[in-house]
């Protein structure tokens, strides 16, 4: 989480090319939101020089980046400058940190808050203008699953802002791509900026999905749910590209101390298991014709931060990577050898979805669960 003010180039380069070795070409990071302005009137040129060089970086792997913005939410934890408090928006099941503690604080709405709006312009159309051109530049991401932070008030301030955002960027590097950190909760709900608004403004839609998190799976490894995910993202974005842009397991080992007080968390699955629902989930995403995907996430977390938020609450948090924390690789990840440069397929049928998207919102937590009993039985 605080990789940018200890930022360390030759930790980077280590990564990247253990991503690349391992036969992957893209990689998404985050800009911890105060850290890159902790003013809303000023951007920090330091952080912005440390993304060039990241970027730089990547280029010499042969990687692509995908920067997210106003980062936000991550990991069960809204980090929030402290600028950008005081407001009364607050999911209360996300901790809030701001200026390295938890607050008990409302964030303010930056829908509806223009001066909010202004700052995240501001440092949208900076970091656009900080890789304008750039090789290794893939696509901005405007934020992580921002409806975990704040939620539009309706669809018209959802549209305002995703239009000014766009603006910022695309201002300052014409040719750059742009999408949004949408997730699973943005189907289950109706929080006013989904796929529909995403795609009037965005270059290609992005979605996450877990079945730990979707009560209405068949568990922790029914790898069918993020291909299903996926097509009714596409479906309500009026046929936009997906890319599938978080997926993943947490894992255990017996000898990692990750189960609290004694018993296994029970979110968390042997790594064999986290291998083999990565290899179905990924041939998932392919017959559901997706531009691509991407793992939740690199590596775990190093145990010396186990005590500080997220982790030390959040322990499945703790280990959804690739790797483990010590550099060496999970079985997962010889299976995404497999996968490498696999080529996309055509967009598939969805022909089983027997509902239009009116009746969809009407009722989003009743239809998404019915459609993907629909999906199973007939897909």
């Amino acid at each position: 989480m605080a990789w940018w003010p200890r930022f360390d180039p030759g930790e980077v380069a280590d990564d990247f090319a253990r991503i690349a070795d391992a036969g992957m070409d893209s990689v998404r990071l985050f800009l911890r939101w105060e850290d890159v302005q902790p003013r809303p009137e000023a951007v920090d040129t330091t952080v912005l020089g440390h993304l060039v060089t990241v970027a730089d970086l990547a280029e010499g792997c042969g990687l692509d980046i995908m920067p997210t913005l106003f980062t936000g939410h991550m990991s069960g934890v809204n980090w929030i400058p402290t600028w950008a408090l005081g407001g009364t928006a607050r999911d209360r099941r996300f901790r809030v940190v701001a200026g390295g503690r938890v607050v008990d604080e409302g964030l303010r709405n930056w829908y509806r808050d223009p001066a909010v709006a202004e700052a995240q312009a501001l440092l949208a159309s900076r970091a656009a203008a900080a890789l304008a051109g750039h090789p290794a530049l893939w696509a901005w991401d405007l934020g992580n699953e921002n409806s975990n932070c704040v939620v539009p008030p309706d669809r018209a301030s959802a549209r305002s802002w995703l239009g000014r955002m766009t603006s910022a960027i695309r201002g300052a590097d014409p040719g750059a791509l742009v999408t949004i950190g949408l997730h699973m909760e943005d189907l289950e709900q109706d929080r006013c900026l989904g796929p529909a608004e995403a795609a009037e403004v965005c270059d290609f839609l992005t979605m996450h999905g877990y079945p730990i998190y979707a009560s209405w799976s068949g568990g922790p490894t029914d790898e069918h749910l993020v291909g299903f995910l996926a097509r009714v993202t596409r479906w309500l974005g009026g046929g936009s590209e997906v890319l599938f842009s978080e997926f993943g397991l947490p894992t255990r080992r017996p000898s990692d101390g990750l189960e609290p007080a004694g018993r296994v968390a029970p979110t968390l699955v042997d790594e064999a298991e986290a291998a083999e629902y990565t290899g179905k989930a990924l041939d998932g995403l392919l017959r559901a014709g997706c531009t691509g995907a991407m793992l939740w996430c690199h590596a775990d977390y190093a145990p010396a931060i186990w005590s500080a938020p997220p982790l030390d609450e959040a322990v499945h948090e703790r280990s959804f990577g690739l790797w483990r924390a010590d550099g060496s690789a999970k079985p997962a990840v010889e299976v995404v050898r497999a996968h490498a440069g696999a080529l996309r397929r055509a967009a598939p049928d969805d022909g089983w979805i027997d509902v239009d998207q009116e009746r969809f919102w009407a009722r989003p937590e009743v239809e998404l669960p019915r459609l993907y009993r629909r999906y199973r039985d007939r897909v």
